[in-house]
């Protein structure tokens, strides 16, 4: 009996240590900032600002259909308002990666659900979310009611945006290509361009709309 019930114990135990490493960071902020349909900047505690890349969802980029309201849907849910952010990492641009809840509501999800954004599966994590994005897609709300041939998910769309250059100067650029970084782009013009065009928004690091600002100053 008593192997029994160290091992519940010791599974309870581990099952705690799981959740808690699953929401490494819980943190309350105003919103000072709504990017795009899933970025989001918070003011927290030390009038420190935190960037913060909403989970388990991937909404339009701004630039493809449906991007522009996607983005004001977040922002008519959380702009200026306090937000709860359970975190569970860090992703490679910096950006705090976390579930947003505002008054209780999770926004992640309702972002899914109003149609606004679509599930990110590759980094899906929440099987839950999946049927919200099936309900959606069956009352064609949001996004779902475009046409088929603009319903891109951003990201294919974002693959499309960065096709190799066929024929281009790099000080005028005029095709997407295969640059990611402030380190490759020859100058400030086509640091811009890559920005608003290909929607490289990694090298708007503050996301302020200026790109690479060690050569856009």
């Amino acid at each position: 009996m008593v192997p029994v019930l160290f091992r519940q114990a010791a599974i309870a135990f581990l099952f705690t240590i799981t959740l808690h490493q699953a929401y490494a960071e819980t943190m309350t902020g105003k919103v000072v900032k709504v990017s795009d349909g899933d970025t989001i900047t918070i003011l927290v505690s030390g009038n420190n600002q935190r960037k913060v890349r909403l989970a388990e969802i991937d909404a339009p980029e701004r630039g493809q259909p449906y991007g522009s309201r996607a983005t004001q849907m977040l922002a008519d849910m959380v702009a200026g308002r306090s937000v709860q952010v359970r975190s569970n990492g860090v992703d490679r641009y910096g950006r705090t990666i976390g579930r947003v809840f505002s008054s209780g509501r999770d926004v992640n999800k309702s972002m899914v659900e109003m149609g606004g954004a679509w599930v990110y599966r590759q980094y899906m994590t929440d099987p839950d979310f999946l049927k919200v994005e099936k309900k959606a897609r069956a009352d064609m709300a949001g996004l779902w009611a475009l046409p088929k041939s603009e319903r891109i998910p951003p990201w294919d769309w974002r693959k499309q945006k960065r096709k190799p250059v066929i024929s281009t100067a790099s000080s005028n650029p005029s095709t997407c290509g295969t640059k990611s970084t402030c380190g490759e782009m020859s100058n400030c013009a086509e640091a811009r361009f890559y920005l608003k065009s290909c929607g490289l928004h990694r090298l708007d690091g503050d996301g302020d709309g200026t790109p690479c600002e060690s050569i856009c100053r």
